[in-house]
């Protein structure tokens, strides 16, 4: 994993311990540094995940920053720069378990939705990003990556990224960018012939 997707951020600010509950209540200057949120899978939605902000927590400080009311807020998360197919939300369900950890890095913000890079832990060293694997399997297409400026530095990279992934699916036939064989090339053809669709018509009249 590259340095954006990987980076850690310690906590210098009270804030960074404070839990967040809807998107708004995110300072500005954590999306500007693509800071790192731990959260906990609520929901798969149509665009990405519903996800419980996990506060770092501080003995003596965490409680007296806890915001009252014990309800569980869900911050709205899109994967970056990808749009899932039925298949890829699919696979998010199957993938995902109720109340796993996902780390959310911080790309843009648009009104109460983020826009973030999700990755899941594989052991102590290693980390899963959400939105090149899906990219990977031909489960999702990449899309202009909201709330950046399409000349930016994140944007190119993070754009390029994301594409190698989806051209290695394309390249490999996975999911949406799977041919039909011959057979079934030949039997839709056939299907979608006039002269076939006349002779079954008449087939039906007689």
């Amino acid at each position: 994993m590259k340095a954006f997707l990987t980076r850690s951020f310690m906590p210098h600010h009270p804030r960074q311990i404070t839990r967040f509950g809807v998107a708004s209540e995110i300072p500005a200057r954590f999306i500007e540094k693509n800071v790192s949120l731990r959260g906990r899978v609520q929901t798969i939605t149509e665009i990405g995940l519903e996800v419980e902000h996990i506060p770092i927590y501080i003995p003596v400080l965490s409680p007296l920053l806890a915001k009252g009311g014990g309800g569980v807020f869900t911050l709205a998360v899109h994967l970056a720069g990808v749009e899932l197919t039925p298949e890829g939300r699919v696979w998010l369900e199957q993938h995902l378990s109720p109340a796993q950890t996902v780390w959310l890095k911080l790309v843009s913000r648009e009104e109460e939705t983020l826009h973030c890079l999700v990755s899941v832990s594989r052991g102590s060293l290693r980390s899963l990003c959400l939105n090149e694997e899906v990219l990977r399997l031909g489960l999702a297409r990449t899309v202009p990556v909201s709330g950046l400026h399409p000349q930016s530095h994140l944007y190119l990279r993070l754009h390029q990224r994301l594409l190698r992934a989806e051209v290695k699916a394309e390249r490999k036939g996975r999911g949406m960018w799977k041919e039909d064989s011959l057979w079934e090339r030949t039997s839709q053809a056939v299907r979608d012939n006039s002269l076939v669709r006349l002779i079954r018509r008449i087939f039906k009249w007689t």
